[in-house]
């Protein structure tokens, strides 16, 4: 289990991520990119496959701890604090992975420095899922691969279409089902208003989109 500190702990959306991650080949020296690192989990399970594994996220604390379990996992990983693709502008990579803030809140954006950070994005959850789906085709080499987990509650059709109209083909490869969390709970009557939750629902969906660049 990763050093954590006061980073978003590893979740159902990370082991769903993980097990993805896991199906696709990933030879010796392949580019990674583990977009929205947290704590590391998923970019120290690519670098122990052998790849070459660069590591991004928006705040510093998560690039420290992801910094402090590499060098106690013994594993090369290039941490790098930015904002989603900006750090690594102009590179491409063969596979992507991400599990982005995707769930909506009401009000503006939490600042860097408070722990919603790691997961509120928005009123529709889409605040980073829509940028990223602008922007993945381009990090990618032809052949590439991303691996993006998120909420249903954050919509699943428009993630779809948003990386199709970037040129990949895509389709969801995982789901499963897990009780509502704390903040999920906290905001159940909100969720219900916005038409967002049924009355009696206790469980949210998390599925995992694969996009390949053909081309």
């Amino acid at each position: 289990m990763p050093v954590t500190w006061r980073v978003y702990a590893p979740q159902h959306d990370t082991e769903l991520l993980t097990r993805a991650l896991h199906r696709e080949p990933v030879p010796t020296g392949a580019a990674v990119l583990d977009m929205g690192t947290g704590a590391g989990t998923l970019a120290l399970a690519a670098a122990r496959r052998g790849a070459h594994v660069t590591a991004v996220d928006r705040t510093y604390r998560a690039v420290l701890a992801t910094r402090l379990n590499a060098r106690l996992a013994r594993l090369p990983v290039e941490v790098l604090q930015g904002d989603l693709f900006g750090p690594v502008a102009g590179r491409r990579f063969d596979l992507v992975v991400s599990n982005p803030p995707y769930v909506p809140a009401p009000g503006a954006a939490p600042r860097r420095h408070r722990a919603a950070v790691a997961w509120d994005a928005g009123v529709d959850g889409r605040l980073l899922l829509d940028r990223i789906c602008r922007s993945a085709h381009s990090s990618l080499r032809p052949g590439g691969v991303l691996l993006l987990v998120h909420s249903a509650l954050s919509g699943i059709a428009p993630t779809l279409a948003g990386l199709e109209r970037s040129g990949l083909e895509v389709r969801v490869t995982d789901r499963c089902f897990v009780p509502f969390g704390p903040v999920l709970r906290s905001r159940g009557a909100w969720l219900r208003e916005r038409g967002l939750l049924d009355a009696d629902e206790e469980k949210e969906e998390l599925v995992v989109i694969r996009a390949e660049r053909t081309h």
